[in-house]
């Protein structure tokens, strides 16, 4: 799997993390020189940073042959599986890379999928496995399935493989789910990638058969974007069969969600109120949670704290991991998250919700 550009943070004493300077305001601090402009020039004055940020998402785009923006055709077929909201052109793709026009009609139909997919013995690194009673389902498995394409444009992508879509393995339904229904020791499935968005058709089919015969958990870790009704359904399956949905809320200020994964996040927060509305209840596993990956030198306390209170005000039981970052794929010049930033992230957010966790902890030793 492709992993980034190691060498460039290789080159890096950790005080230089701290003497990058904004290309915009020429302070220091911990910029990534990747991106350029500090996090004050996001949030401040977003009508110069964005367009800044906007030229490196397009030229990472451009490396694997990925529409710059999500296409906009006025003749193109509508794709209304996220919040991208794409107009795709004949013979052409979706921003995800996956969701294509072919010869007038889109691909992949519900029974394709593009992935691959493996066995996790539990307790595994799930998100939620600090509070998943399917965490502790020892001697059986978590099948994890793997989604090419995406939605978002990370720049800190963990799986950066998810774009090479021309590379990808094809399945078809009824292989997945006969794979599932012959392995016993299948506890649970977590749909990934990338994140599942653009084969959410395909995911809802596969697990609705799948919970026909059997009990298994359904988990979902996505970016939240997805198409309102999709969503819905997946909460649905997920609450049913006592599995969890996992929202990467990646940032609250707009800015700094584009500014980091390229597209706006607003979907993410109103599809995290309806699950929470209606699926959120006390049972033994919450079928709700969220995640935040806090990137140095941006996703500070002050994100955090604003996410904790959109959360809280929904219910302060719903569990909210905060994940240690570790340097990846286009922001490999970017530290480990200070120990720091780690401690004042995790009291804001305790300010507001009941139970937090901090994921990636052992990242703190290296």
């Amino acid at each position: 799997m492709w992993r980034g550009r190691p060498a460039l943070r290789l080159n890096l004493r950790r005080d230089d993390f701290r003497n990058m300077k904004c290309k915009l305001c020429g302070r220091s601090g911990i910029v990534s020189m990747e991106l350029g402009v500090c996090v004050d020039c996001i949030r401040n004055i977003p009508e110069k940073a964005i367009p800044y940020v906007k030229k490196v998402h397009h030229k990472i785009r451009n490396g694997f042959n990925l529409p710059a923006e999500p296409p906009m055709d006025p003749d193109g077929i509508p794709c209304e599986q996220c919040a991208n909201e794409c107009r795709i052109a004949l013979n052409k793709s979706g921003y995800c890379g996956i969701r294509r026009n072919a010869n007038h009609r889109l691909i992949p139909d519900p029974e394709t999928a593009f992935v691959y997919t493996y066995l996790d013995s539990l307790p595994t690194n799930c998100c939620a496995a600090w509070f998943c009673p399917g965490s502790r389902d020892y001697g059986r498995f978590n099948l994890a399935v793997f989604f090419y394409g995406c939605n978002f444009n990370c720049i800190f992508c963990q799986n950066p493989s998810h774009k090479r879509v021309y590379t990808a393995p094809e399945m078809r339904l009824n292989e997945f789910v006969t794979n599932v229904m012959d392995n016993s020791k299948v506890g649970c499935i977590c749909y990934f990638g990338g994140s599942p968005e653009p084969h959410l058709p395909f995911a809802l089919k596969a697990s609705e058969k799948i919970l026909k015969e059997r009990k298994i958990r359904i988990c979902w870790e996505w970016n939240g974007c997805g198409n309102q009704k999709l969503v819905r359904r997946a909460a649905e399956l997920s609450f049913k069969s006592d599995g969890v949905v996992k929202f990467d809320l990646k940032a609250f200020d707009k800015s700094l969600s584009v500014a980091l994964s390229g597209r706006p996040n607003d979907r993410a927060y109103e599809n995290f109120r309806a699950v929470a509305e209606e699926f959120f209840s006390e049972r033994e596993s919450p079928v709700l949670t969220a995640t935040t990956l806090l990137v140095p030198g941006y996703v500070d306390k002050r994100e955090v704290e604003k996410i904790a209170r959109f959360i809280s005000e929904l219910n302060p039981e719903i569990p909210y991991s905060l994940l240690v970052f570790h340097p990846d794929f286009h922001m490999m010049d970017l530290p480990i998250t200070p120990r720091k930033q780690v401690e004042e992230c995790y009291l804001v957010a305790k300010k507001y919700l009941k139970n937090v966790d901090i994921g990636n902890k052992h990242l703190l030793f290296l």
